[in-house]
């Protein structure tokens, strides 16, 4: 079974996300993980937008990546800049991924403007972790 490492700068929105729409796409192939160069709790507007498309992370927790050091990961990928610049060194031969999703958590505006963006980096996310897992599973 494959270990898939999300990270993110706070483990707040981004990578939550990423982990439960990989596990839900990988189903028993993979044991994913997320977790944050720093730790920022869990956005109540991520918890929000992820029970729009029926899934709930009221009860995930925002874990820092030291928590992780002992785990031999197949993949990490990092889900902003900020974090792939800060990613520590992982002692493995993990194959490292990247893409820069925009922080939802910066958005402006209305309620509605900012529920738009938060709906709109979940549909991203989403659609990125089932090509990765289309591609690399």
């Amino acid at each position: 079974m494959k270990k898939i490492l999300v990270l993110c700068t706070g483990n707040s929105c981004r990578s939550q996300i990423a982990e439960v729409y990989l596990k839900k796409f990988a189903g028993n192939k993979a044991e994913v993980y997320s977790a944050g160069v720093e730790t920022h709790g869990v956005n109540p507007r991520a918890i929000e937008t992820m029970k729009e498309d029926g899934i709930d992370i009221s009860h995930h927790t925002s874990n820092n990546v030291n928590e992780y050091r002992s785990v031999k990961f197949d993949y990490v990928i990092t889900v902003c800049d900020n974090a792939k610049e800060r990613c520590p060194f992982f002692p493995s031969a993990a194959k490292k991924f990247h893409h820069n999703f925009p922080d939802p958590a910066k958005a402006t505006g209305t309620d509605d403007e900012i529920r738009k963006q938060f709906a709109l980096v979940r549909d991203e996310i989403k659609d990125y972790c089932k090509k990765f897992i289309a591609e690399n599973l």
